[in-house]
């Protein structure tokens, strides 16, 4: 080592970060309010933005203020240029990632606090807060009392993402039938063929998949002509397993799936598995509702989460469809106790009189992390902002704009529904042509939505829907509304286009 001293260290002034935060805060708004003028989908190529960054990093920081122009330069010329707008009205791809004013400010908040709010003694607030805002939550939506803490059995809990919801659970599940049976054992977890990729992933963590090819140890069920999972097949396999010396233990139901917004059967599930030995193994059903959960703030949809109070966990993600920013994903349990047995390791800098005495949550031990932010705060301030009403209001007019694009869908003769609306998901296609052949009618299809995605003006994904009794898989177009800007208009627009490029 040299023995050279530095110079002192130059933070940013407290002056100096209200009037940069002021500009930034500026500069999101302004961002917002001219969203519609950017193509949706980033059209830069493979490393255009890498070729606009140093190779190196910095050796000089910036020299006050003056220095961060070029920091708001940069926001306009290479990270602009390079986004693919989520929050432009007419982005309808994959499912809504919601951005708004008090979830920005609530996210802000967190930062600004700087809380590690791993344990209740760590900052009580940070744990209190989200105790209650989660509570707060089910009660929106209706859920079975068993999920609440006043039940001294379950509660709730702000994951990152709905894939480690999932992962959670299946930790649990493991640990839960382990203890039950009181030996190791051969795992097998089960989804359906249309449940997320996050489940997958979440066995191949756990060590219960040995590959992504392994059918035997995560077995992916059947559906039916809806593509929501069979419960009469779930059952076959669960006592074919048994059969064959292997333990079921882990199964998860879908409420909106990914490809097509098919919702699962859950009390038919719950039933099926129960005339298994599953459920007195300690056997765990997880329910990922990612993207449908939040509809259960209308009461006009609460049907949907019938038989919930059968299972063992239930999650959504509010940064989906409910106005909140991502990350939030709203895991809730009825076995809290599970959580705990599989999750907490408690050495000995950790320990302390409030976690000892058993009166307090400890956040940390319902996650794979150790540290968590201040989480609570941005879904906090939304459920404030915008209150019972305001999330029913825009849940709904999300779903009544779907109904819209559905009905054009099937009152043009060139188009077709693949399957019926689900909430705020439409999912079409051009039909076939006589005497079509089935990869002719996907290439069109492939074909116009390259085209309307090359426009600008709009962002579609697609899916591959299986066939059904025998007939070919199909190449089909997803369109979600669920942008926080999204109007009707945007809406007819993007209808109009695909007509007219069709």
């Amino acid at each position: 080592m040299s023995g050279k001293r530095e110079g002192p260290v130059s933070h940013m002034s407290a002056e100096e970060f209200r009037r940069l935060g002021h500009r930034m805060v500026d500069w999101v708004a302004d961002y917002w309010a001219r969203l519609e003028s950017f193509p949706v989908r980033a059209a830069v190529a493979p490393g255009e933005v890498l070729s606009k960054l140093p190779a190196h990093p910095p050796e000089e920081g910036l020299d006050g203020e003056a220095g961060w122009e070029a920091v708001f330069r940069d926001l306009e010329e290479v990270v602009l240029p390079g986004i693919t707008h989520w929050q432009s009205p007419s982005f309808f791809a994959y499912f809504p990632s919601n951005a708004t004013g008090p979830s920005v400010l609530g996210e802000l908040l967190s930062a600004g606090l700087g809380v590690q709010g791993m344990l209740w003694s760590t900052s009580p607030a940070a744990t209190e807060m989200e105790t209650r805002v989660l509570g707060w939550l089910a009660e929106l939506m209706g859920l079975p009392a068993c999920f609440g803490p006043e039940e001294g059995t379950g509660g709730g809990v702000i994951q990152g993402t709905a894939s480690e919801a999932a992962l959670v659970a299946m930790v649990a599940a493991r640990s839960r039938v382990r203890r039950t049976l009181g030996r190791e054992a051969e795992w097998v977890a089960y989804t359906s063929t249309q449940t997320h990729s996050s489940v997958l992933k979440a066995a191949l963590i756990c060590g219960v998949a040995r590959d992504v090819a392994d059918s035997v140890h995560l077995r992916q069920i059947d559906t039916d002509a809806g593509y929501a999972l069979r419960p009469d097949v779930l059952e076959r396999a669960v006592r074919e397993d048994l059969a064959a010396g292997r333990q079921p233990f882990f199964v998860c139901a879908s409420l909106g799936t990914t490809s097509s917004g098919a919702m699962d059967p859950v009390p038919a599930v719950v039933e099926a598995l129960g005339r298994t030995g599953f459920t007195a193994a300690g056997g765990w059903v997880h329910v990922d509702a990612a993207w449908a959960g939040s509809a259960l703030v209308c009461p006009e949809f609460r049907a949907l989460g019938a038989g919930l109070e059968g299972v063992d966990s239930f999650a959504f993600n509010p940064h989906k469809w409910l106005l909140t920013n991502f990350d939030c994903n709203a895991f809730y349990t009825r076995d809290r106790r599970a959580l705990l047995d599989a999750l907490s390791v408690m050495p000995e800098y950790l320990r302390n009189a409030a976690s000892a005495s058993g009166q307090v949550v400890d956040y940390r031990d319902w996650q794979i992390p150790l540290g968590r932010r201040f989480r609570a705060l941005k879904l906090w301030l939304v459920l404030r902002h915008y209150g019972a009403q305001g999330l029913r209001a825009y849940l709904r007019e999300h779903v009544r704009q779907a109904e819209l694009f559905a009905g054009w869908v099937e009152a043009e003769a060139s188009f077709e529904l693949a399957v019926p609306r689900s909430l705020a998901l439409v999912c079409f296609r051009l039909k076939p042509l006589p005497g079509e052949a089935p990869e002719a009618t996907d290439a069109r299809n492939r074909g116009l939505l390259e085209r309307l995605n090359a426009s600008g003006k709009a962002f579609l994904t697609h899916t591959v829907l299986p066939g059904v009794d025998g007939a070919p898989a199909r190449f089909v177009l997803r369109l979600a509304i669920g942008s926080v800007r999204t109007e009707e208009r945007h809406v007819r627009a993007v209808w109009e286009q695909l007509r007219a490029l069709a």
